[in-house]
């Protein structure tokens, strides 16, 4: 069992959620968060004033799979979440996890079927 867990543009979570959707994950959590990679902090103005933002808004996907299905998923969220032909700069990162246990609170039922 696996635990993915993705950083992505809030703009494309619609799209990522439909997809897994359709992919048969039913399942995943979401976090608002901020970040920054390769792109760093950017400069803004506002009202004529400039400011730095050294974080930009993502989301945090973190989603449960069978190690059977680990390949569908991670290609299911990076098709969905890639920006313009190739991506673009800040797209986001993707990681995997190895999980050792799941249990579903409500019915005690453990690892595959927990999920």
């Amino acid at each position: 069992m696996k635990l993915i867990t993705a950083v992505i543009k809030p703009i494309r979570l619609e799209t990522v959620c439909s997809a897994l959707e359709k992919a048969g994950f039913a399942g995943l959590t979401v976090t608002d968060v901020q970040g920054r990679g390769v792109q760093a902090g950017r400069t803004e103005f506002y009202r004529g004033q400039a400011y730095s933002v050294e974080f930009r808004t993502k989301v945090r996907l973190e989603l449960l799979v069978d190690d059977e299905r680990l390949d569908l998923a991670l290609g299911t969220i990076l098709d969905a979440a890639r920006t313009g032909g190739d991506g673009e700069l800040g797209d986001g990162k993707v990681w995997v996890t190895e999980v050792l246990r799941a249990i579903r609170v409500r019915t005690g039922e453990l690892d595959a079927a927990a999920i």
